[in-house]
């Protein structure tokens, strides 16, 4: 029996993934990065139970402990790391700072993500006047600076509902400016994908049989979309990592009270030339190992998702 154009596009995406997979077990730079990616995820979400002190604890905070040197640079053995300018242990607020940084960076790219879909299907298959006013948005999203706008937002938001305020909602205003703001590469890149789908054989047949335009586009043209996708999510999630480094680093971001890693860099870079060079450096190279694997294994993706690359 001859294969109607739905069942052929399963089989090949089926094939497809099972060559992606196998290619991805025979690149130890994509697994490493994987397993070094994986091992920040686990550390995080077990913080509480492997961070040596409590942050939550009225009694971490401790000046007389303050700039111990790392355990090796003959330190106090109770603190691996060291501690910080206000005497916590550096390895505690590091867990619990690439905790925050994740979820920070996680959530921001879903709202991306879930917004930039939505209007990239309803743009790419409605078309028309719809079409032209969505991508119009985009353009107009896109001619500003992202960073520019978070920076305006979130002084803004200090300004009016002050630092109380902001220390408590800091986070959900991070998540969402960050958020936000570059949505329309996950549009643009939807719609792509959908004014290429819907001329399909397979679109027209469930047009005939009377399915909602909505199930179509969420049921038969969505997963058309992921391979693109996933690489804009991996690489958007260490841009928006770095969106927040950058806005706590300038003082914008997650209060002292609440570590991120930005905000451990920015706290730490006072002691960079007084000695305590730990307070600043240790969290630089958290930051910058967790960028890095996500971008390799963005690239990666990118690399082996490309259709032009791929071949049966």
């Amino acid at each position: 029996m001859k294969q109607t154009s739905k069942e052929f596009s399963i089989t090949s995406r089926s094939k497809h993934w099972v060559h992606l997979w196998h290619g991805f077990l025979s690149d130890k730079i994509a697994v490493m990065s994987l397993l070094i990616f994986a091992f920040y995820c686990l550390i995080s979400l077990a913080a509480p139970l492997i961070a040596p002190f409590d942050v939550r604890d009225p009694n971490f905070m401790d000046l007389e402990n303050s700039e111990i040197a790392p355990y090796w640079i003959d330190g106090d053995s109770r603190f691996l790391l060291g501690t910080d300018g206000q005497g916590r242990d550096l390895l505690s607020v590091i867990l619990y700072g690439t905790r925050l940084s994740l979820t920070i960076g996680i959530f921001a790219v879903l709202i991306q993500g879930v917004l930039g879909i939505c209007i990239g299907l309803m743009s790419g298959y409605f078309g028309g006047r719809l079409d032209n006013f969505l991508m119009r948005c985009a353009d107009v999203q896109l001619s500003f600076s992202n960073m520019m706008v978070a920076i305006i937002v979130m002084a803004l938001f200090q300004t009016i509902f002050g630092i109380a305020s902001y220390q408590h909602l800091a986070m959900y205003m991070l998540i969402l400016v960050i958020g936000l703001a570059e949505w329309p590469l996950f549009a643009r890149t939807v719609r792509a994908s959908v004014l290429s789908e819907k001329q399909k054989e397979y679109i027209d047949a469930a047009r005939i049989m009377g399915i909602g335009s909505g199930r179509i586009m969420f049921k038969h043209i969505l997963p058309n979309t992921v391979s693109p996708l996933l690489v804009i999510f991996t690489i958007q999630i260490a841009n928006a990592i770095i969106a927040e480094a950058a806005l706590s680093f300038l003082g914008l971001g997650m209060p002292v009270t609440q570590p991120s890693l930005g905000s451990l860099i920015s706290s730490g870079f006072n002691y960079m030339f007084a000695g305590a060079w730990w307070i600043c450096v240790i969290p630089s190279i958290t930051l910058i190992v967790l960028i890095l694997v996500m971008n390799l294994l963005g690239d990666w993706l990118r690399d082996h998702l490309n259709p032009k690359v791929y071949k049966d």
